[in-house]
């Protein structure tokens, strides 16, 4: 007899287990927060590890920044940086890796487009209006006592960068007066405007005159489908500092090589000498030669900087 209860509870036991793993799979509310949050590659270089995230209160667009915002207060803020992406895509899936590795140096970027998932090739449209999106939001959040942003974003330190189609939406709101530089990757002003391409700003040479801030730009060299026309908007630049930096890489730069490679490397330095002060970072730009002479992977020309 006390066999048999002993056979019975232990086959209910059985039982019990079997049901538990179906029951445990009917909880995905668990992870679905953190669908939205993901590290690309290590989360990069610098000493400030970084995420890829989608915020509730700007959908349309993608954050890099600093997994700790602990780290970031009165004495030390994240400058903001709006990016737009390659052919006027409304996804920065090509430039994870570059925007990343920018970020991990202390950096709040906010890029174009919905985050991509793994493995997405993202898709849509973007205009140039939402890289003032990008910023109007970050400041927003800097005076919003219930965002985890409040008091931690610096904006008086904005810059406004993009890379190729990207790039010409910088250009059209690099005149706003709250931008403090501006960077253009594998880009130029065509000489006839748009081109013919109807999702490109309809830019000319003129606007090149409103830039009122110190000027990037990375370009591909020779290669570089944008080589002449940003070769162009180089020569015409006489009344800003601007510094022309070409890799022979062609028009796809280093973008999606593990940490952004080159292109994210000179960026990088680029943002920290212009948005935190960093007179060490910006000896690669400074000097006669500049410091990135001492980087045989690059060939550079200068106008108006030290």
């Amino acid at each position: 007899m006390i066999r048999k209860q002993f056979m019975f509870t232990f086959l209910i036991l059985i039982i019990i287990a079997t049901l538990k793993p179906p029951t445990l799979l009917a909880q995905p509310a668990a992870t679905s927060v953190q669908a939205n949050l993901r590290v690309v590659e290590d989360g990069g270089t610098g000493p400030y590890r970084a995420v890829m995230l989608t915020e509730t209160t700007l959908a349309t667009h993608t954050v890099f920044r600093p997994k700790d915002l602990s780290a970031f207060g009165k004495k030390n803020k994240l400058p903001i940086i709006a990016w737009g992406n390659g052919a006027c895509a409304n996804s920065p899936w090509e430039h994870v890796n570059f925007l990343s590795e920018v970020s991990s140096y202390g950096f709040l970027v906010v890029a174009i487009g919905p985050m991509p998932q793994e493995r997405e090739k993202g898709g849509g449209k973007s205009t140039s209006s939402q890289l003032i999106d990008a910023i109007n939001w970050a400041i927003a959040q800097n005076g919003d006592k219930k965002s985890p942003y409040y008091n931690k974003i610096d904006v008086t330190k904005i810059a406004v960068s993009g890379m190729s189609c990207g790039g010409l939406q910088t250009l059209e709101v690099a005149s706003d007066p709250r931008v403090s530089t501006v960077v253009v990757c594998n880009s130029g002003i065509f000489t006839t405007p748009g081109n013919g391409k109807s999702a490109m700003p309809n830019l000319t040479k003129d606007n090149l005159k409103k830039l009122h801030t110190p000027t990037l730009y990375l370009m591909g060299g020779e290669k570089d489908i944008a080589y002449h026309n940003g070769m162009d908007d180089y020569n015409r630049i006489n009344h800003v500092p601007v510094f022309m930096a070409n890799m022979e890489v062609g028009h796809g730069g280093t973008y999606s090589q593990p940490h952004g490679g080159e292109f994210a490397k000179v960026a990088t330095a680029w943002y920290q000498w212009q948005l935190k002060g960093d007179k060490k970072a910006g000896k690669l730009f400074t000097g006669n030669p500049a410091g990135l002479a001492q980087n045989p992977n690059w060939r550079f020309e200068k106008k108006n900087m030290p």
